[in-house]
């Protein structure tokens, strides 16, 4: 269950960090919501590596989006087209 969850907490919160990160992506639309659940199992597993979070405790909902605009945001400079 634990999985499961974080993997809806990850598709709510990528459509909430590209709502939160407007402008062009390479990709669209799917790659966002995949992007914003990598963004979830990432502060999940951040979070539990600071202490945040114990042991089956899943990212709450403003670290998933907090994360989810992390990796946005690196997949934005990784995939920038050179000029």
């Amino acid at each position: 269950m634990d999985i499961i969850g974080t993997l809806l907490i990850g598709l709510i919160a990528g459509v909430i960090a590209k709502f939160l990160m407007p402008g062009k992506d390479p990709g669209g639309c799917i790659i966002t919501i995949l992007l914003g659940i990598g963004g979830a199992f990432v502060a999940t597993y951040l979070g539990k590596l600071l202490g945040f979070y114990e042991t089956g405790e899943a990212a709450g909902f403003i670290g998933a989006i907090i994360g989810a605009m992390i990796i946005l945001w690196v997949y934005r400079i990784l995939t920038k087209k050179k000029e």
